[in-house]
């Protein structure tokens, strides 16, 4: 389903990413660890057609569809999670306003909360990114550091969440400088000096 061949990135003269080569299939879950600052983010971009590659090829069906948290997501901060949430949808034609409120329920925030998002905590709002990357049925998923600021209880459900994904043949690629426990990845890889390593 994706194919990375030998991505190469820099930012004002400095590699950022060298020959980034890796490939994956629906039902997969990788995990890309790295220290910050390491390219994770800037290899997400590439991916989700933010940024261009200096060189290097992403080769994805034309049906597909991709999900993206990385870094940190802007919203309308003065309106609600769910009239972002609602917002964001609707500009693909693609709004599941039943779906959108049981996963806002199910990680915990209350669909119904009048409090604006420039009053959520960082966990509230890396919840809000996560549903965002999904609440479109999407093939692919990208999530950069997605459980930054989580409580534990939304951990476990993040947990079971990727698995859920993985059942329904979603490919996820998530990156993170640390390794979660209990997660169903298929391959790991490590990002060093801007050369990605398999940890296979």
């Amino acid at each position: 389903m994706l194919e990375v061949n030998q991505l190469q990135k820099s930012f004002h003269d400095e590699i950022v990413l060298q020959d980034i080569s890796f490939s994956g299939q629906p039902g997969q879950v990788i995990h890309i660890s790295g220290e910050n600052g390491s390219g994770k983010s800037t290899i997400f971009k590439i991916i989700a057609r933010i940024l261009k590659a200096d060189s290097g090829e992403i080769h994805y069906d034309s049906e597909t569809t991709i999900g993206a948290l990385i870094e940190n997501p802007g919203y309308l901060e003065f309106e609600t999670g769910l009239t972002n949430l609602s917002f964001l949808a609707k500009l693909n034609h693609n709004e599941d306003l039943e779906k959108i409120r049981r996963l806002m329920a199910d990680f915990g925030l209350d669909p119904d909360n009048k409090r604006a998002v420039s009053k959520y905590s960082l966990g509230m709002r890396q919840k809000l990114g996560i549903i965002q990357a999904i609440m479109e049925d999407q093939n692919i998923v990208l999530l950069d550091e997605p459980t930054r600021g989580l409580d534990r209880a939304s951990l476990n459900h993040f947990v079971e969440l990727v698995q859920q994904l993985k059942d329904e043949n979603k490919l996820v690629i998530i990156a993170s400088h640390d390794f979660q426990a209990g997660m169903p990845y298929d391959k790991t890889y490590r990002l060093i000096d801007g050369v990605l390593q398999s940890e296979e």
